[in-house]
């Protein structure tokens, strides 16, 4: 039975066990007794009467017969309605059975006043021990509800109660979850916010000037398309940023439903570096693209050819003139892995553990286009998809970022 798993319950009904057993010995006991006493009375009387016929001189054979007999007389009973000693007759007109009497009532009582008490304070016991268990619990609940969760209800007995412990203790660890993960998502919009404002705080300050300048000059041709082409700038990095924060955000809270499909890696590429051809092309650097031009990977081919995208931008960002970038994949028995690699300037070792941090970037590289979004809105796109994203890079000697799915898992 489960109700006898519970320390406490199994405790209280040994208590009821031990209550019957001892009543049913206190009946023998006093069952024992009394016809003991009984004996005792019936033969002090025997003996109160024998005395006194003998004092009268009654014979003994006389006494012996009548005390052995076991008939009655209809003189008898007559006689003793003369003295008064009939059914009808109080208990206490009869001293001898009075006395008796008034002795196997207080036998009687103490023994069921004893047992009365061990089953009260028994059950006192158990209802105190029971209380303060809900005490505690309530207590802890409180705690919960105040977001205290450093103290637990007890789990490790047995018992319908504790069992219910374990379901409060699961729902309180689901809330604890929650509370955290709306903490983390508070500050996660905290700093997110904070990083926006502080993005775009830039271009905002410098459209203004340019704003003024052109406020001053408006005559001057020369001016007006200089600057107007500086807030044409402004406007586009203040989009970018715009649409790579806002596309974080939703990969960061899930709501971005990745449609995975089979597709080619071959056009995956070259849409991902389409845009990218005529900034290469202007600033004299080379993108190539080498793999099996048959190769599938099932992904989701808009969000994966960004991811790609952002890689080659960034190396295109941090590649000298005369440079190269190479975009290439390569299929193993468990894994497709997409590499694009560089020869440009490289990564330091101290910023190589940063540079998927957002906005972050490097003191030596403080010169180069960016936003440092790009690397961090790859990795979650890939991420996302089951993928890893990884890095290997030598000062001066370029980067070689790689995109690893598993085809186990595709």
């Amino acid at each position: 039975m489960t109700l006898l798993q519970d320390r406490q319950v199994r405790w209280f009904v040994w208590l009821l066990l031990l209550f019957a057993v001892l009543l049913f010995a206190a009946a023998m006991l006093l069952g024992a007794v009394y016809g003991r006493a009984a004996q005792n009375l019936y033969l002090e009387r025997s003996a109160e009467i024998t005395s006194a016929l003998m004092e009268q001189g009654v014979p003994e054979t006389v006494i012996a017969s009548a005390l052995q007999s076991d008939s009655t007389t209809q003189e008898g009973i007559h006689l003793l309605d003369l003295l008064g000693m009939t059914e009808k007759t109080s208990a206490a007109l009869l001293p001898t059975l009075d006395a008796f009497r008034q002795t196997m009532n207080g036998v009687v009582l103490a023994v069921c006043a004893a047992l009365i008490c061990l089953l009260f304070v028994g059950t006192l016991c158990f209802l105190r021990a029971r209380r303060a268990q809900y005490d505690r619990a309530a207590q802890t609940v409180r705690c919960y509800i105040d977001g205290d969760y450093s103290t637990r209800l007890p789990q490790h007995r047995e018992g319908s109660l504790f069992q219910l412990f374990a379901e409060v203790e699961k729902l309180a660890t689901i809330l604890q979850a929650k509370e955290q993960t709306e903490r983390q998502n508070k500050e996660f919009l905290k700093s997110t916010m904070s990083d926006i404002s502080h993005q775009l705080k830039t271009p905002l300050a410098a459209m203004m000037m340019y704003q003024e300048i052109l406020a001053d000059e408006p005559g001057n041709a020369a001016v007006v398309r200089e600057f107007a082409s500086k807030m044409g700038a402004s406007l586009r990095r203040m989009e970018t940023l715009i649409q790579m924060m806002l596309k974080i955000a939703r990969l960061d809270a899930g709501s971005i439903r990745f449609e995975r499909r089979s597709v080619s890696v071959a056009e995956l590429t070259e849409s991902a570096v389409q845009d990218l051809l005529i900034r290469a092309q202007r600033e004299g650097k080379t993108i190539r693209m080498q793999g099996d031009p048959a190769q599938q990977l099932i992904c989701d081919p808009a969000w994966t050819s960004e991811a790609v995208g952002n890689l080659v931008k960034n190396a295109l960002d941090h590649t000298e003139r005369g440079g190269k970038v190479c975009v290439s994949w390569v299929c193993t028995p468990v894994l497709l892995q997409i590499k694009v690699e560089d020869d440009g300037c490289g990564i330091a070792p101290e910023d190589i553990h940063h540079i998927f941090k957002r906005f972050y970037r490097s003191e030596r590289t403080l010169d180069t286009p960016g936003v440092g979004l790009g690397l961090p809105l790859a990795k979650a796109i890939t991420e996302g998809q089951g993928g890893l994203l990884s890095v290997q890079s030598e000062p001066g000697q370029g980067a070689a970022f790689t995109i690893s799915f598993s085809l186990t898992q595709s």
